[in-house]
């Protein structure tokens, strides 16, 4: 029977080992999507829970998401285009004039756990630039960061900016960063707030209408 729960577990602890433990069921003979469905999935369901509730702290998240990662890395190639489930892509930025940017790594990493697909844009961009990655890449949502109070106001002409190039209603917005609040985000017509990590991947499966 597959040990699909000590996979869990070192999804949970942020353990190196759960690579190996990814490529010891495949080689029984499982397959990727019972793989992820049965272990990658539920485990990081439980980090995102931890992380809401005080029991586990960005660095030891951080590890996790990682983790999950590189097993993400070992079953893509066997996930054929219908079992891969994405979700549907989300393009994240942190605003100009801001380089910070491990919380909206960590959303990007989480997101892209819970089957996303990812466009991290990095860091200090600018409204237009935002535009462009919509133009392109055809997100449904957009992640904004900003962990300024100076450099916040960036996300409201953000969303000035969509709106004049006509796309703002082909997108969800989501905002997140220490200053930002639930007020600010209702005060410029953002779609939804993430308080944290785990919480901006629950609000942005609602804004895509998902469940986990």
């Amino acid at each position: 029977m597959a040990d699909f729960g000590t996979l869990k577990q070192a999804i949970i602890d942020g353990e190196s080992g759960a690579v190996a433990l990814t490529e010891s069921l495949i080689s029984e003979g499982i397959g990727a999507r019972e793989i992820l469905d049965s272990a990658l999935l539920p485990g990081m369901d439980v980090v995102g829970e931890r992380m809401k509730s005080g029991e586990m702290f960005i660095p030891e998240v951080l590890f996790s998401a990682q983790i999950m990662q590189s097993c993400l890395d070992v079953l893509k190639p066997l996930l054929g285009d219908n079992d891969a489930d994405s979700k549907g892509v989300v393009v994240l930025g942190t605003v100009e004039g801001d380089v910070h940017d491990i919380g909206k790594d960590l959303v990007g990493l989480m997101l892209s756990a819970a089957g996303f697909e990812v466009v991290n844009l990095g860091t200090d961009i600018n409204p237009e630039q935002f535009v462009a990655a919509v133009g392109e890449h055809k997100p449904r949502v957009i992640g904004m960061s900003g962990m300024l109070t100076t450099t916040i106001p960036g996300m409201a002409r953000t969303i000035a900016a969509l709106k004049d190039a006509g796309l703002r209603e082909s997108v969800q917005v989501i905002i997140g960063g220490a200053p930002v609040t639930q007020q600010f985000a209702d005060e410029i017509g953002a779609d939804a707030y993430g308080g944290n990590a785990a919480s901006a991947v629950d609000k942005c499966r609602e804004l895509v209408g998902v469940t986990a």
